[in-house]
């Protein structure tokens, strides 16, 4: 539920994530049309909670196996920007 803020998504760590929101990982929420983003962690002993909202568009979250991160990817994300990995297979001729 995006109308959560710092107890309630802390909550959602513990008990949906099973994970601890003190882990000093960024946390990231999207709201089902993807219109708004928050991301939630711990700074210098207290929680920081950043919320963005688009005026038009949608956050475009990378396909990942266990829904992990890499700190490049969620700043694209949260800047708009997608990056679609492609694979190139190399192709050898046999003469």
């Amino acid at each position: 539920d995006m109308r959560k803020s710092f107890d309630g998504l802390c909550g959602l760590i513990s008990s949906g994530m099973q994970r601890q929101a003190t882990s000093g990982e960024v946390f990231v929420f999207l709201n089902r049309s993807r219109t708004l983003v928050k991301l939630l962690h711990l700074e210098n002993g207290g929680f920081v909670l950043y919320y963005k909202r688009l005026e038009s568009g949608t956050f475009l979250a990378p396909h990942t196996k266990n829904n992990e991160l890499s700190w490049s990817d969620l700043v694209l994300m949260v800047e708009g920007i997608q990056i679609v990995k492609s694979i190139q297979k190399r192709r050898f001729s046999l003469t």
